[in-house]
């Protein structure tokens, strides 16, 4: 990592929310489900049918009714859902996150989205402006591609632009619909995890300039990792997205976090000894164990991390925000440093302190 001093001015955590879908499947349904749905492929399900009892979640939120995931559905189907949904939980997400940081929508000057398991165009900002109540001058910045990295990295650039106008204030809000993309048309053992991790949500922040905050952020920086494109992602085929799941995950990250959290935190102006507590993206129950092991974490530290597993499974981008939540209510550590992987291969870190 190329070092530079990553600090920001002086920006502020002013509120956050969270955001979910009405239907909620719990685990053993999801498990049945699969063993019909991947009928046809048994010998694939029998494989991998630990993984929804070894996944550490015990339920899920997702946009659809159960139902409708067990036929097919092609390209413009998948995009519907995704629409309607994504909608709805950006004006929930976004709406609550303004009402706790006691503004109005009229006093949003700009709007960070994060979102990748959709298309929009016109974006999802657009779409929602007129129902959250936005000016029609509101900046907009639509971020495509972040995958499970887009918690972390889009706060980030929304601390980034608000620390660079200040005065203003910068609403960020990231919308997943993972569930969409279950596939059971597909061979590959990535389908079946999938099905076992994937749930839905949303997450906005409020940002601005400025020492007054639920948090301070004091800076961000990201490892992109070399020759790794297909360790995570999407490919894009012909019914839809098809995740890209590597089982060197877990391995990777146990191998090259301790370094790269080392990294991040020499651009942000601290030592490792320093971190208070991680506030890391959940992505399954394996990636919290390498993250325990890369960094000789105590047992129960990642706590919350399992929690929010348990309750809500991996919906991406959001589900950092949904640890962060937890902490926030519990009491923010000093220095809390927030982390994520993503597509690229990539970590994402940022850098939490307390009002």
């Amino acid at each position: 990592m190329h070092q530079r001093d990553m600090r920001t001015r002086p920006c502020s955590l002013l509120s956050l929310a969270t955001s979910v879908p009405p239907f909620i499947v719990e685990q053993a349904e999801v498990k049945a489900r699969a063993r019909e749905a991947f009928g046809g492929k048994k010998a694939l399900f029998d494989r991998l049918s630990g993984v929804f009892d070894n996944a550490g979640i015990a339920r899920r939120h997702i946009v659809a009714p159960p139902d409708w995931y067990m036929s097919e559905h092609g390209w413009n189907d998948r995009n519907a859902v995704y629409l309607e949904a994504a909608e709805q939980l950006f004006v929930n997400a976004a709406t609550a996150a303004i009402e706790k940081a006691g503004l109005k929508p009229h006093d949003i000057d700009g709007v960070v989205t994060v979102s990748t398991t959709g298309i929009a165009t016109p974006s999802l900002d657009a779409r929602c402006a007129q129902r959250v109540g936005f000016r029609d001058n509101v900046r907009r910045v639509p971020v495509f591609g972040l995958g499970c990295a887009g918690g972390v990295n889009g706060l980030s650039l929304a601390a980034s632009l608000a620390a660079a106008d200040p005065g203003s204030i910068w609403l960020f809000v990231t919308v997943e619909t993972c569930s969409i993309s279950i596939r059971l048309d597909s061979d590959q053992p990535s389908a079946v995890v999938a099905m076992a991790l994937f749930g839905d949500g949303a997450a906005a922040a409020v940002v601005t300039s400025g020492e007054h905050s639920l948090a301070r952020i004091r800076g961000s920086a990201e490892k992109l990792f070399p020759d790794t494109l297909r360790i995570m992602g999407w490919d894009v085929e012909d019914p839809g997205l098809s995740v890209v799941f590597d089982r060197a995950i877990p391995p990777f990250i146990e191998e090259h976090l301790a370094t790269t959290v080392d990294a991040i935190c020499e651009a942000v102006g601290i030592t490792r000894d320093e971190i208070d507590r991680l506030c890391s993206h959940p992505g399954g129950v394996k990636v919290i164990d390498a993250i325990e092991a890369a960094l000789k974490l105590n047992q129960g530290e990642l706590n919350l991390e399992r929690e929010v597993l348990r309750d809500y499974g991996n919906m991406s981008a959001p589900t950092v925000l949904f640890v962060l939540d937890r902490l926030l209510e519990r009491g923010l550590p000093d220095k809390t440093l927030m982390t994520a992987f993503g597509p690229g291969f990539t970590c994402a870190g940022l850098l939490l302190e307390a009002a």
